[in-house]
């Protein structure tokens, strides 16, 4: 314990030694929390005073419509599992709320299509609000609140699904019906909101809140619990533009990030009430003075007419921000390294992407006991990265991603040594991924469609043993090269370097000896990563 303590005391103070005179990034706040996250062995946080959500949370309200007061669930019904209650444990708005609770344990195993058996859920709980057919097209968003009180869950969202059954299709909107994942933090009120606007929604036949069973992850309990509360419509001032690349009225889009130096640089504008002569500004953030002066060109291109702001001869380094009229953009960097912070958030998603290992706050050490099983030899299939939309595996995917930080290595080692050796230590998890799926005789274990949480241990009912297994010309090729510019990357462990070297040949070979039999064209599998290459 001692020990311990000791430890929590040095080590803020060896950081600060370590990475106080050294820069991370272009964003001294972005350098602190690097620093706090151990150089990304835990996520960064989220800044969500700068979210879609918080700007749009301060539109303003033109009038409202309650849906649901919830004192009492008439019009409500429930499918799937668990079931809905009136509870008055948890309200906002004072007369109760919905409750949609289930256990997280079924007893029974998933049962996907025959075509990808294992890419399934346990099944859901929905609660369903019949509308019989409303119009709600004077307004367009609809808000409620969502308490998610879900026994050691990390990840929590919710299903929003609206469905409008008119009988004809109406000019200006894109669809009638559509779903929305929220996203939610347990053992709290969430304010959700969803703009409306492009949905059809003359005849609304019913909404619904659905909560999809995953499985289990090591700190997940035995019970899942929603409270819904004070669903209501509202007609919002300027709403958001979704489909198409024209800005909203009155928006700048800009490059948050910033812009290089001696490069172009470029802005849009919706000038809407702003026009002011077709003239714009630069403003130096650090003195607000007036350093730039341009005009707006107008062009037309396949994507729409646009209102352009060019400042492409801004070359001073330094802290700006666009003014048009009363329009005025936070301020955004010209310089020479402003893709860094880009770097560094993009290496950090990658982290919390992490298979087989804890990632503090989303998971512990998953799916070890999902496996590949060929000529009797038996894998474990944990490691490399989870796909950035479920929790699927493709190890030639993790390639690509390890030969691109690999890549990344090499291009920052001379500019930022931290960076770099963070790309570096990252590679060495997927490239570990890479070889631990080879069976050496040209196989590899090569990809799982999954949706689940296991729970670790192997010969229980969660168990999966169908990653899929293949010997493709094509992919061994890439392999083959993705260890060998590995070979002559890594220079740290040299009895790794010789391993890559020796295997790196070997997968060539298998790849010439496929390549000989059948060509490259064995895309056979449509779930997998290369599936859509192009034969040419």
């Amino acid at each position: 314990m001692r020990i311990r303590r000791l430890l929590l005391f040095i080590l803020p103070i060896y950081a600060t030694i370590a990475f106080g005179q050294v820069r991370l990034s272009q964003d001294p706040v972005l350098d602190k929390a690097i620093v706090q996250s151990g150089l990304l062995h835990s996520p960064l946080p989220l800044d969500n005073s700068r979210s879609y959500e918080t700007y749009g949370a301060e539109k303003k309200v033109l009038s409202s419509k309650t849906l649901s007061d919830m004192k009492n669930l008439s019009g409500w019904t429930h499918s799937g599992l668990g079931e809905i209650s009136h509870s008055t444990q948890q309200s906002v708005s004072g007369n109760g709320s919905l409750k949609l609770a289930y256990a997280t344990h079924t007893g029974k195993r998933i049962q996907g299509p025959s075509s990808d058996p294992d890419y399934a859920t346990y099944g859901n709980s929905r609660a369903v609000l019949h509308l019989d057919g409303a119009n709600w097209e004077n307004y367009n968003r609809i808000v409620f609140y969502i308490y998610p009180d879900c026994e050691g869950a990390r990840v929590v969202n919710m299903n929003l699904s609206i469905s409008n059954d008119a009988k004809t299709n109406k000019n200006g909107y894109n669809r009638q019906s559509g779903e929305h994942l929220i996203n939610l933090v347990n053992h709290q009120w969430n304010r959700c909101f969803l703009d409306i606007d492009e949905y059809q929604r003359d005849h609304i036949k019913q909404i619904s809140f659905s909560s999809t069973l995953r499985g289990k992850d090591r700190t997940t309990g035995d019970s899942v619990c929603f409270y819904i509360d004070k669903i209501e419509l509202q007609q919002i001032e300027n709403p958001e533009i979704v489909s198409g690349w024209m800005p909203g009225h009155d928006k700048i889009v800009y490059s948050t990030t910033g812009y290089m130096l001696n490069s172009p640089k470029t802005a849009i504008i919706n000038s809407g009430e702003n026009k002011q002569g077709n003239r714009f500004q630069l403003i130096n953030s650090a003195n607000n003075q007036v350093v730039f002066n341009g005009v707006t060109t107008y062009e037309t291109t396949t994507l729409g007419k646009f209102e352009v702001l060019d400042f492409s001869s801004l070359n001073t380094p330094g802290s700006y921000q666009i003014k048009v009229g009363d329009l005025i953009t936070p301020p955004f960097t010209v310089g020479e390294n402003v893709w860094e912070n880009s770097l560094w958030k993009t290496l950090n998603f990658i982290f919390c992407q992490r298979c087989g290992h804890p990632v503090p706050g989303i998971h512990g050490t998953c799916h070890t006991d999902l496996c590949a099983i060929h000529e009797g030899e038996k894998i474990s299939y944990a490691g490399g990265w989870h796909d950035a939309g479920d929790l699927s595996q493709q190890t030639l995917q993790t390639g690509d991603i390890t030969y691109t930080l690999l890549e990344a290595y090499n291009a920052l080692k001379d500019k930022n040594e931290l960076l770099a050796a963070r790309m570096l230590e990252e590679a060495e998890w997927g490239l570990e991924f890479i070889l631990r799926t080879r069976f050496g005789d040209g196989y590899r274990a090569s990809s799982v469609g999954l949706l689940i949480w296991l729970d670790g241990i192997f010969d229980t009912m969660d168990d999966i043993n169908t990653v899929r297994v293949q010997n493709l010309a094509h992919d061994n090729f890439l392999y083959a090269a993705y260890e060998a510019y590995a070979a002559m990357t890594i220079d740290r462990d040299p009895m790794l370097q010789e391993y890559l070297v020796r295997i790196a040949k070997e997968d060539f070979e298998f790849a010439m000896q496929r390549h000989k039999e059948v060509g490259y064209g064995e895309f056979i599998h449509f779930y997998e990563h290369s599936y859509n290459t192009s034969e040419s």
